[in-house]
């Protein structure tokens, strides 16, 4: 075998060798990455969903304030119609 052919031989592995080398490490880089990525994805999911339920939670008490407002105002209005049928009854 000459000198020309070992040299290309081994180049040819060399540069084989290499790639195979590459590809390996670019594949376990990209699986960490999606790894991270699937991560966030459930940290955000988590975040939203604690905000929801924030969010959901104010609205509930906001509905209760309104509902309590809203019979104390009935109560009003029918003890002043009360105060006011009295008051007619006594005339």
């Amino acid at each position: 075998m000459s000198i020309a052919s070992k040299v290309t031989l081994g180049v040819a592995c060399c540069v084989s060798t290499a790639i195979v080398s590459y590809v390996h490490v670019k594949q376990n880089v990209d699986r960490e990455k999606l790894h991270e990525g699937v991560i966030m994805d459930v940290e955000r999911q988590q975040r939203r969903k604690a905000e929801n339920l924030y969010v959901l939670q104010q609205q509930s008490d906001l509905t209760k304030q309104l509902r309590q407002q809203q019979q104390q105002q009935q109560q009003q209005q029918q003890h002043e119609q009360q105060q006011q049928d009295g008051s007619q009854d006594n005339s």
